[in-house]
């Protein structure tokens, strides 16, 4: 295919895209970013045709301010851009979801997500433990988002920080080191010790993970896929 057939492939596309959007009177569409490795939900803005057409473009998110009545490049100023990985729109194609891999914080607090003042509901458990019932493996959830989170905002102090700042190769030797360990705790045959020493593992091996931009939920398929070989 040509260069200029690639070109009027892509235009069609987007004007088919264009197409089913039901943009609201002002010619806007809610859009939810989402982190595409950690699935948090870091921000609402609106896009207009303009500012979808750049994002596909760019490959990077772009919205329309209301208050400001102009296009805005997500992190243009401050760096903290968000790279898209998938784009969709939902069944009544009035919202989009924008899925990003952000390089930094999502809210202009400083914050990872905007969403980050939790209502506590009548009856929920949010300052307990997570280990329980069928949402035994929610905790693998909350320790991905908190790792994401630090990644992002860096505070000083915290040992998840302290790796993302050496990189990568602090974070490949603690989990060799961590490795090695669980290893002595099975010879060993001490099951606390075990326990310890695998949460352990586990907790460097998501740091890894959220290093190499590499979805937790893509580890779940992989064993998955092989599950049903």
């Amino acid at each position: 295919m040509s260069v200029k057939d690639e070109e009027t492939k892509k235009a069609g596309s987007l004007l088919e895209l264009k197409t089913m959007i039901r943009w609201n009177e002002d010619g806007l569409v809610p859009a939810v970013v989402q982190d595409a490795i950690s699935k948090d939900v870091l921000m609402m803005a609106y896009m207009n045709a303009e500012s979808l057409e750049k994002t596909l473009e760019s490959g990077e998110a772009w919205f329309y301010s209301r208050s400001r009545q102009e296009l805005w490049h997500k992190g243009g100023t401050s760096g903290n851009v968000q790279k898209v990985r998938s784009l969709s729109y939902d069944c009544d194609s009035d919202t989009l979801l924008v899925k990003v891999v952000p390089q930094g914080p999502a809210c202009h607090t400083g914050a990872y997500s905007c969403f980050y003042r939790e209502f506590p509901l009548e009856g929920s458990d949010a300052a307990g433990s997570t280990v329980s019932g069928s949402d035994r493996f929610a905790i693998l959830s909350k320790l991905e988002s908190t790792i994401a989170q630090r990644e992002v905002e860096r505070p000083e102090g915290a040992y998840t920080t302290y790796l993302f700042d050496k990189g990568v190769d602090k974070i490949l030797k603690k989990v060799g080191e961590e490795s090695a360990e669980v290893i002595i705790a099975a010879k060993n045959r001490d099951p606390n010790e075990l326990r310890y020493e695998a949460s352990d593992l586990i907790y460097h091996l998501l740091v890894l993970l959220r290093e190499q931009k590499l979805p937790l939920d893509d580890v779940l398929q992989e064993l998955d896929r092989r599950h049903n070989k």
